[in-house]
């Protein structure tokens, strides 16, 4: 396997505060046309991960919401948790900060023409799922798309411009633990495991295929949940982002049991997972 873990420069070209300490970034990979090296950038998959570098801090993982187009400017969500995106906060628009990937597994979106899909994010879990429900809206490839976003509370609700186009769309269940000052005409009230018997109700036939990303503990309880309502656990998939670090599977930081998350995810399907005691490790 070949790789590089040299950093390309990436420009700073614009963000949006997007909820609670978030930002949504949009980068610019430095000479994208002109560079071979950033064939792979241009192949990205739905689901795929980079690594933000910050010259003098460090590295952390990021989805794409956005793919890289051909002028190289790709979208992130970014929430402010540790130094680097302490950093990434400080910098400015045309600051050139560096970038190793795209990594990883991305969604099986292959296989998903003309299916019966379930989509359930939980907080940040929106963003490796953007991407996805953008081109799956644009091409109209599926049978039926129902959406579930759950968030603790207003401010932390995020993706708000793409979510209010996705809601015009598709039928799209906003999900908030802390109703104060909301409309329960526009949210709902509750979790997202809470909300699944309503919108498994709206499916005509049962979904074909599940994707999940957010915290580990929701996405563990939806699976749990849909495997026993009957769904196939080989068509329930899970994004798991933990303790990337290295990106190649190399460092083992994020090693779970046999597998990397790195390299062998981040997406897996549930029936992958069990085997591997996500919730032990």
């Amino acid at each position: 396997m070949m790789f590089s873990l040299t950093p390309v420069p990436i420009e700073v070209l614009d963000f949006y505060d997007d909820g609670q300490d978030t930002r949504h970034y949009r980068f610019r990979l430095m000479d994208a046309d002109k560079s071979n090296k950033h064939v792979a950038w241009h192949k990205a998959q739905n689901g795929q991960f980079f690594m933000l570098c910050l010259p003098g801090i460090g590295e952390a993982p990021f989805t794409f919401t956005e793919l890289p187009n051909e002028a190289g400017e790709f979208r992130a969500l970014v929430r402010q948790v540790g130094s680097v995106t302490h950093a990434l906060f400080n910098c400015s628009v045309g600051d050139v900060i560096g970038a190793r990937g795209p990594f990883g597994r991305g969604w099986p979106v292959d296989d998903m023409s003309k299916e019966r899909l379930l989509i359930v994010a939980g907080g940040c879990g929106i963003a490796p799922l953007a991407s996805l429900i953008n081109r799956l809206i644009d091409t109209q490839s599926f049978t039926q798309l129902e959406v579930v976003y759950a968030a603790r509370s207003r401010a932390t609700l995020m993706l708000n411009p793409e979510r209010d186009r996705w809601q015009h769309c598709v039928p799209f269940f906003t999900v908030v633990e802390d109703m104060t000052d909301l409309n329960e005409q526009e949210f709902y009230p509750g979790t997202a495991v809470g909300i699944l018997p309503k919108v498994l109700h709206a499916f005509a036939e049962q979904p074909d295929r599940v994707l999940i990303a957010g915290p580990e503990g929701m996405m563990e309880a939806a699976a749990e949940y849909l495997a026993a309502y009957g769904i196939d656990p080989q068509s329930i998939y899970l994004s798991v982002e933990r303790r990337m670090h290295c990106a190649v599977g190399l460092c083992g930081h994020c090693y779970l049991q046999s597998r990397y998350v790195c390299t062998d995810g981040p997406t897996f399907t549930w029936a992958e997972l069990v085997p591997l005691h996500i919730d032990e490790q």
